[in-house]
């Protein structure tokens, strides 16, 4: 402990901001977890001081200790709060849950799976640090240690490697052979190179062999296939927590039929299984892989210091509870036939007894007559906002830093929002020193700092030291985002790619024309074997191209694969279609030249645009951006910053942030006193903007309003008056803002969401809005027009590729009506508190499936939209699903466009054949807005 003095606080009586020791040392030290000491209780720990108590605990351990949770939520905030104030001394490990429920017939995210097994791994070296798990994972039966220690095996290079060998013992360990390895737990061998994504590595390998010897190991980039730097050795884990070699399936399927009374042939996952696939679910029988399972204990090489979190006892009651109703709904099913709560986890008296008869540290919660109790004497932080149209904005802060005696700290969520604050505060006269991480502050004696330290919650140790994060200071923080780097993309890159090429299909070699791709061959060069891809001609030529020569070689794009015209080699017709196409090209560039000539002539409005006060209004965007949202933030503000009129097309996912793009040009058009107006195709989606934007705009002075069917003819004629005398500054609507009865009296910015829901006579009229003022597009599914446009250049183009950190592809599956399936997954929300939407597009008869649902899962509480219904009734439909007041929604395609709500993460489209494939790509992005495992059911 004296050479981690910590936060350098000290008991209240001393009014220097430098002690050499704080109060949360002391209280460990009286603390100090002891096998025979019995019950300790930790009380007065708030916000994040309970990670510093745990660092400082781990610190002055000798050996491992267990942290239980609750849930797997405050296991997440904590693992994060203890890398973020840890000084990297101290071993930190998360053993995740699954993220599937009980009896789920799915198995985890592959990068869910490989992080439980390299958790498990770990935990099996570890002599001191800390791990952390809620309380449903303590109650899991894990492959014994063997399994996970037996499947783990060495690589370096220099090491001998046979290609088949390494092969059959990749698919022993559960790795997936794919054509292009992207996810955890996948394998690709093209000639000497094998790429592999190991369990526990957070960038796919490849691995380069001279003869039969690794010759490297290389990290790459899956999307671009770019590999950088080298490793010298890695321990490789197996990809399953189940064995996968053929003894153990055979073991497996012998073991089922004794434990099953079923007919086999009728089970889809005996039956996968047999044919050597993968079936989704198959952890859900790990217990007939082994003669025994055993717990999370189990894997410690002693046993840990337990410290168990207040609550856990309820938790592990009720998982027990949902269990067991689940495992009710499923146990006659004959073709998937489960196993009993009790041979798939341990129960809550098992594990609870394992708790409760060992010595312990509890927290979370007021001491209980039991045991002896440490009080840390911490606080939670106070409230200090910072009210900008105040007379004195900062008044609290500033009282706060002259009357706290101790140090303080200034937490911010991001880099950006650090940048921001410390703008803020000196506009204050506030200006703390700025630290890298919380370690270099400790090591420091100002007074304050500004660190980025995105921690759960702030607090005050006593009156030594005050963590103040955005919560404090502005009532709100950012709802932080993990932003993966990621490469450079162009829209040329997104298009081009080979990684789906079937045999047999027509591609284009830039040299020689169009011919057919016959697949990959090894070919001996020098004496040296080397891969190449073979391209057949006309006549049977053949012409192969290495592998270093890809970027020649692009996919056919023309008619019908089958009818591509095929070239001769050597022939005149290739170079003859490329003449006539750089002609083509050069008229196209004639009429662009014209385009911006006009363009250039006419001159539009370059909008002003405040630094100080865009940055406060950017502020209040509750994520991190993205570097794809970022940059089309950027474009847009150049363009309108510019006299040339705007014509933009931002083009993204569902839910990848677009709206946020129109709500800062809406920002900077308003600023700029022009007027701005949102056009959508739905009354509902106008509803949610004008929703959004009225809470965005709320303490600004930007009169926002809505033009839809959801208003009264007093309520238009009143919004109409206000856009022809300049009272109103946006407006939101549908197609009533294209008719020639509206007036402006400055329109600077028109934008469009869902373009592709407007028809030819609506665009005509967009033209001759777009004559006049800036014009921004916001589309996920952009028809063909437009996107020609854009990448011919006649619309500037920006596309938002990357989705938020931590979202997971929407889980899809495509089936016939069943009823158990239906009942299954609407349970299966609920049961975790989510939302569902059951689209059933005929409203003659919605009513009766509302009915039918009702029947099917009695706890739900429905509720039924369409667009026949009254504009109020349809209106306070939706606003209490927003408001979670039910949890089923059944409606018609009216939740097509725009309609956000993350707590609703499962859709059931019904006669999903009926439906355009833009449409389903719409009616999906509805779901999975979160970072949970979202599902959709065509």
């Amino acid at each position: 402990l004296d050479r981690h003095p910590g936060l350098g606080l000290q008991p209240a009586a001393c009014k220097s901001r430098a002690g050499p020791r704080h109060r949360i040392v002391t209280r460990i030290e009286q603390a100090r977890i002891d096998s025979a000491s019995g019950v300790t209780h930790w009380t007065g720990l708030h916000g994040s001081s309970l990670a510093l108590a745990l660092l400082h605990a781990a610190r002055a351990h000798d050996g491992v200790m267990l942290v239980v949770t609750r849930s797997s939520r405050q296991a997440g905030n904590l693992e994060s709060d203890l890398a973020l104030l840890g000084g990297g001394d101290i071993e930190i490990l998360h053993f995740p849950d699954r993220e599937i429920l009980p009896y789920d017939p799915f198995s985890s995210h592959p990068e869910i799976a490989a992080d439980r097994l390299a958790a498990l791994a770990a935990i099996t070296g570890l002599r001191r640090g800390l791990v952390i798990a809620a309380a449903a994972t303590l109650m899991e039966r894990l492959p014994p240690c063997a399994h996970v220690l037996g499947q783990s095996f060495d690589l370096r290079v220099g090491q001998p490697l046979v290609i088949a060998e390494f092969r059959d013992r990749l698919l022993m360990g559960g790795y997936a052979v794919a054509e292009q390895v992207y996810q955890a737990g996948q394998f690709a061998v093209r000639g000497s190179v094998v790429d592999l994504f190991p369990t526990g590595c957070s960038a796919p390998l490849r691995i380069d062999l001279f003869d039969e010897e690794i010759e490297s190991i290389r990290p790459f980039d899956p999307d671009t296939q770019r590999s950088s730097g080298q490793i010298r050795s890695m321990r490789m884990l197996p990809a399953r927590e189940y064995p996968c070699d053929a003894a153990a399936f055979e073991s497996f399927r012998r073991t089922f039929r004794a434990r099953f009374a079923v007919d086999t042939r009728k089970v889809r996952l005996y039956q996968d299984l047999r044919s050597g696939i993968h079936p989704q679910g198959l952890e859900q029988y790990l217990p007939l892989f082994f003669e025994e399972t055993v717990n999370l204990s189990a894997y410690f090489r002693e046993p840990p210091a337990l410290l168990v979190q207040q609550g856990v006892n309820d938790a592990m009651d009720r998982f027990w509870r949902r269990t067991e109703d689940r495992w009710e709904q499923r146990r006659h099913d004959a073709e998937q036939p489960v196993l009993d709560p009790a041979e798939l986890y341990f129960s809550p008296a098992d594990t609870g007894w394992d708790l409760a008869t060992r010595s312990r540290v509890t927290f979370g919660g007021e001491a209980t007559d039991a045991g002896r109790s440490v009080d840390f004497d911490t606080s939670a932080a106070p409230d200090l906002r910072i009210h900008q149209r105040s007379a004195e904005p900062a008044a609290a802060v500033k009282s706060f830093i002259d009357s706290f005696p101790g140090r303080v700290m200034f937490a911010a969520d991001t880099p950006g929002r650090r940048e921001f604050l410390a703008d803020t505060l000196a506009a204050f006269g506030l200006r703390p020193a700025r630290f890298d991480n919380w370690a270099a502050f400790q090591a420091a004696a100002e007074p304050t700092g500004l660190a980025v330290l995105p921690i759960d919650a702030g607090f005050l140790a006593g009156q030594t030291i005050a963590i103040l994060t955005e919560t404090q200071l502005f009532g709100g923080r950012a709802r932080l985002r993990v932003v993966r780097e990621a490469a450079e993309r162009d829209p040329e890159s997104i298009i081009r790619s080979l990684a789906d090429l079937a045999e047999g299909a027509p591609v284009v070699h830039e040299d020689h024309g169009i011919g057919r791709y016959r697949g990959l061959q090894v070919l001996e060069i020098d004496g040296r074997p080397a891969e190449f891809l073979t391209l057949e001609y006309a006549g049977s030529d053949k012409l192969y191209v290495p592998v270093s020569s890809l970027h020649l070689v692009s996919r056919y794009t023309g008619s019908g694969e089958e009818s591509a015209p095929l070239h001769r080699l050597g022939g005149e017709r290739w170079e003859k279609a490329k003449r006539r196409a750089a002609e083509k090209v050069r008229d196209v560039a004639a009429e662009l030249l014209d385009l911006y000539a006009r363009r250039h002539a006419r001159k539009g409005f370059a909008f002003p645009l405040d630094q100080k006060m865009y940055a406060e209004f950017c502020s209040e965007f509750p994520f991190e951006e993205t570097q794809d949202q970022q940059r089309s933030i950027e474009a847009v503000q150049n363009d309108m910053c510019s006299s040339l009129p705007m014509d933009r097309v931002i083009c993204g996912d569902v839910g990848f942030g677009k709206t946020e793009v129109a709500l800062r040009a809406a920002f900077v058009a308003a600023q700029g006193g022009k007027q701005v107006a949102l056009l959508v195709p739905t009354t509902l989606l106008a509803q949610q903007h004008f929703a959004t934007f009225s809470d965005r705009f709320a303490d600004w002075p930007i009169r926002v309003e809505l033009l839809s069917r959801f208003r009264t003819g007093k309520q238009s004629e009143r919004v109409l008056e206000g856009l022809a005398n300049g009272a109103v500054d946006i407006v939101i609507g549908t197609h009533r803002l294209i008719q020639r009865d509206i007036r402006f009296a400055r329109l600077g910015l028109v934008i469009i969401d869902e373009e592709q829901r407007f028809g030819v006579r609506q665009k005509e009229r967009l033209k001759q809005l777009r004559t006049k003022v800036d014009l921004l597009t916001l589309t996920a599914t952009p028809i063909p027009r437009t996107l020609n446009m854009a990448m011919s250049g006649i619309r500037d183009l920006s596309i938002i590729a990357t989705p938020p950190a931590r979202r997971m592809a929407v889980k899809t599956l495509v089936t016939r009506w069943n009823r158990a399936l239906l009942r299954e997954a609407l349970q299966r929300e609920i049961q975790r508190g989510g939302q569902a939407f059951f689209l059933h597009n005929e409203v003659r008869s919605i009513d009766r499936i509302a009915s039918d649902i009702a029947e099917l899962v009695p706890e739900a509480r429905i509720g039924v939209a369409h667009g026949q219904m009254r504009e109020r009734e349809l209106e306070a439909v939706m606003l209490d699903f927003y408001r979670q007041r039910f949890n089923v929604l059944v409606c018609t395609t009216i939740i097509e466009n725009g309609i956000d709500i993350p707590t609703a993460n499962t859709i059931i489209i019904n006669r999903a054949d009926r439906f355009g494939l833009a449409q389903l790509h719409q009616l999906r992005g509805r779901v999975g807005r979160s970072h949970h495992r979202a599902y959709a059911y065509l």
